[in-house]
């Protein structure tokens, strides 16, 4: 099966290994931790390539712009929940340093992404 102009972009497969990242930590939590952080974790960082993908099919670079700018308010949600994750001590100082890494590289990403989708000047 052919790729599709979204799963092509560095951002979303950034977006990907960030929420596959987070799903394979959560998976090894306790009950409670899975019910409450881990799955607003999951939610939020798996929102976060799914409005990337929306936005790209929506045919708009307005609509794009507004889809990415929600996937950037639930990549700030993931972060939160794994600040929430850390202090609860369900996530290591390793974890975290990893997890970090990959949430800087998506940030920088994703911010130039919605830069790039500025409409043309007149």
């Amino acid at each position: 099966m052919e790729r599709t102009n979204f799963e092509k972009l560095k951002v979303y497969q950034l977006s990907e290994r960030l929420a596959d990242e987070i799903w394979n930590v959560v998976l090894k939590w306790h009950h409670v931790a899975k019910d409450t952080v881990g799955k607003q974790a999951i939610r939020s960082s798996d929102s976060i390539g799914a409005n990337i993908a929306e936005g790209s099919g929506r045919g708009s670079l307005m609509d794009n712009r507004r889809f990415a700018r929600v996937a950037r308010g639930s990549l700030y949600e993931t972060k939160h929940w794994l600040r929430r994750a850390y202090q609860r001590k369900l996530l290591t100082a390793k974890q975290i340093e990893s997890l970090r890494s990959l949430i800087d590289d998506l940030t920088r990403t994703l911010n130039g992404y919605i830069r790039s989708l500025k409409p043309p000047k007149p």
